[in-house]
């Protein structure tokens, strides 16, 4: 382990030193530091940069999506010109401009049951980051596990969400939701939207909280759950407590080792949907441009929420948003080819997969969505 720091490490850092808290030996502490940042979309960009800033001597990075422009109203880390480039890549060389002293290590894959323990192992504390509850649920997991704090971060729209869930000294997040919602209840950011500077104000409060342990300063938000609401400009605080009957960090546990998570929130999971949706599901926009064409007989439904109407549509489409679907399959002919589409083809994967398990047997999706839609068949709608 390094503890000296640098000449030029005394100099970036000078205005922590004089802080008593932090001080000489406080910077030597988050040298000799490593946290794990899951995601570096919204939340992690902060995150990422300011424990970088910061001086945390080795930090990991797991993520493995690509830069999109849609990315960067929020996600501050990357730019237009890592667009197409994987996050974690993009992500580690912004972090090395900031800081060249720092060690960064990137997971270009996704986080799951298979690699969680393993990769999580080699550091002090892991930051979510992330977007959905598969994720959420196996790092919490991972976290109990290994006996390791788990900085946790959730938003949308204008709320946000931070607590620390930490099994030694108070409740996971198991503790405050032991089930999880049915798929779809709960909009994703895409879908539901989220304003640009939320998620820097509740990644910068998981950045400082992520300091204050590895300093162990402070008061921390094991046991209290903070909630920010945006337009209101207020903070409010939830206390927690432990779940005695929480089935993996309760007295009698149940859950000793990491499940399938997908299964456990009702996704399907990644290697049965890429199998399940062979080419005989899927229809591509040219495809459906000559259904259109031969006026053929089929329902085409649009899984967008209603917002999402007024900034493009294809004509003849029926409205049934993703998290009705369940609600309304009475509304549809079993004997109907039926073809769904939502923005980018994520929500109607999903959709497919729910209504050939509930015995819709002539459903096909649009690859791609209407954003494929737009960028191949009608160049006057907008890609969003």
């Amino acid at each position: 382990m390094k503890t000296d720091l640098t000449h030029e490490e005394i100099l970036r850092y000078s205005r922590h030193l004089p802080i008593p808290e932090v001080g000489l030996q406080g910077q030597k502490k988050l040298k000799n530091s490593s946290v794990l940042i899951v995601g570096t979309g919204g939340l992690g960009s902060p995150v990422a940069l300011y424990l970088a800033a910061a001086g945390v001597g080795k930090i990991g990075i797991v993520d493995y999506d690509k830069v999109e422009t849609s990315n960067l109203q929020r996600q501050i880390i990357h730019s237009s010109t890592s667009i197409g480039i994987s996050k974690v890549l993009s992500a580690k060389k912004r972090m090395l401009e900031l800081n060249p002293d720092i060690q960064v290590f990137t997971y270009n894959e996704p986080f799951s049951s298979e690699n969680a323990l393993r990769i999580a192992e080699e550091y002090d504390v892991l930051v979510d980051g992330t977007d959905n509850f598969p994720t959420r649920y196996l790092i919490n997991d991972a976290c109990v596990i290994l006996g390791k704090p788990n900085v946790y971060g959730s938003i949308f729209r204008f709320d946000g969400q931070v607590s620390t869930f930490y099994a030694k000294k108070g409740p996971c997040y198991r503790c405050l939701f032991p089930e999880p919602p049915p798929p779809g209840l709960i909009p994703t950011c895409a879908d539901g939207g989220v304003l640009g500077v939320l998620p820097g104000t509740i990644g910068t409060i998981q950045a400082t909280e992520t300091i204050k342990l590895l300093l162990g300063i402070g008061s921390n938000l094991v046991g209290r759950l903070l909630l920010y609401d945006a337009l209101d400009m207020s903070f409010d605080y939830v206390n927690l407590k432990k779940n005695p009957h929480c089935k993996i960090c309760g007295p009698n546990p149940t859950i000793d080792k990491l499940i399938d998570y997908e299964e456990f929130c009702g996704y399907p999971r990644r290697d049965e949907l890429n199998s399940a949706l062979d080419e005989s599901l899927l229809i591509v926009p040219k495809e459906l441009l000559k259904k259109f064409t031969r006026k053929e007989n089929f329902l085409l439904i649009d899984l967008r929420e209603s917002f999402e109407l007024e900034i493009s549509s294809i004509k003849g489409a029926m409205h049934i948003p993703f998290g009705l679907l369940s609600q309304r399959m009475k509304e549809m002919d079993r004997k109907q080819e039926i073809i769904l589409f939502c923005r980018t083809g994520i929500r109607s994967r999903k959709a497919l997969e729910l209504l050939v398990g509930s015995g819709f047997s002539k459903v096909k999706h649009l690859q791609g969505g209407i954003n494929s839609w737009a960028s191949t068949i009608d160049p006057d709608l907008p890609v969003y």
